[in-house]
């Protein structure tokens, strides 16, 4: 088994955009697809290699290339997501994108054959077993391990600002929870997740990955799901906590702040700043305001002191010279639109809307 190393740390700044997606029938409800789109049919060159199954038969993942820095973000997300959506239409199925599907019922879909699938399964047991979650995760490379271990340990403040921003299930298995964000709490119940305590420094962190798997708690290090790590393969730090998304305008927002935030983390480390002091209760309670409250949450500063999402939106906006995610706060919350599709419609017509362009 490989395991992880610093010497993958290489490169500051580059871009990874890796997108969970529902595989649909002809009333964009989930059906088995995965198999015949990634083992039965040749995908898009762009999609070669970067095609893979998840758990269940319905939720597919795309991964971009290796995105040389945010100007080209735009075109390489787009590509991706036009290979996706011809590869599926031609083989008889659509693409959907949300933090959960508002229809699916996971007693009633197919688990993968895939044997890490099984695996994990066999291990978790029940809480993988209703794992139908999609979420979008943005690697951003960073030269230097430490540097990477530093910034992800400050990232965890901001995961639960990006989950609200990104707050996209409001239904699970078919009901309203009164969450923003089902997808955020249903993942949680897995082992390995949520907002992690701080590792300080790479070999910290390396050395918990590898007692995790010596000792038979993870199969490999992708079973780290935690919201925010060090990718001791890829070279990136990762953040895990976003809600998927079928507008790619969405998408882009939340990549511009998280590269940006990588950015100037990177630079404050180098300038010797000291690491924060975040508690982890604190973050744990942060990430259930983003949960449950989603655009209205006000969320626990480090001096105790609450901060409303409009808030921290226009400080870091001013503050990174960034306008994404204020645009993307402006706009209609992907909950408050999936219920009120719902409400003023039909199912038809939410589910439609979870449609990528051009289906």
């Amino acid at each position: 088994m490989d395991r992880g190393s610093a010497d993958v740390f290489t490169d500051l700044g580059t871009l990874g955009i890796e997108e969970e997606f529902y595989v649909v029938d002809d009333r964009a409800r989930p059906t088995a697809g995965t198999d015949e789109l990634v083992y039965e049919y040749d995908p898009p060159a762009i999609l070669e290699d970067r095609l893979d199954h998840e758990l269940f038969k319905c939720v597919i993942e795309t991964q971009t290339p290796t995105i040389d820095g945010i100007d080209d973000a735009r075109s390489t997300l787009a590509a991706v997501r036009e290979a996706l959506v011809e590869h599926a239409t031609t083989h008889g199925f659509g693409v959907a994108a949300a933090g959960l599907h508002p229809t699916a019922r996971w007693r009633e879909l197919e688990h993968a054959e895939k044997p890490r699938y099984r695996a994990q399964l066999d291990r978790i047991q029940y809480p993988q077993h209703r794992n139908t979650t999609a979420g979008l995760h943005v690697h951003v490379g960073v030269d230097d391990a430490d540097k990477a271990t530093w910034i992800a340990d400050e990232l965890r403040w901001y995961a639960p600002v990006i989950l609200a921003l990104s707050a996209n299930s409001p239904y699970w298995c078919g009901f309203d929870t009164g969450l923003q964000s089902a997808r955020a709490k249903i993942f949680e119940a897995l082992p390995n997740t949520g907002i992690p305590t701080a590792f300080g420094d790479f070999q910290t962190y390396l050395d918990f990955e590898n007692r995790m798997i010596d000792t038979g708690g993870i199969d490999d290090r992708g079973e780290l799901w935690f919201d925010v790590r060090p990718h001791s393969e890829h070279g990136t730090v990762e953040l895990r906590s976003p809600d998927a998304q079928a507008d790619p305008e969405r998408v882009l927002a939340i990549v511009e702040f998280v590269h940006a935030l990588v950015l100037d983390l990177a630079a404050s480390y180098e300038d010797g700043a000291s690491p924060s002091d975040h508690r982890r209760e604190v973050l744990d309670e942060n990430k259930w305001r983003a949960i449950r409250y989603g655009r209205d949450a006000a969320f626990l500063r480090p001096d105790g002191e609450p901060i409303s999402l409009e808030a921290v939106v226009d400080r870091e906006a001013d503050r990174l010279g960034i306008e994404g995610i204020r645009d993307l706060l402006a706009a209609e919350g992907g909950a408050a639109r999936q219920r009120r599709l719902r409400e003023e419609h039909s199912d038809d017509e939410l589910c439609s809307s979870l449609l990528l362009a051009g289906q």
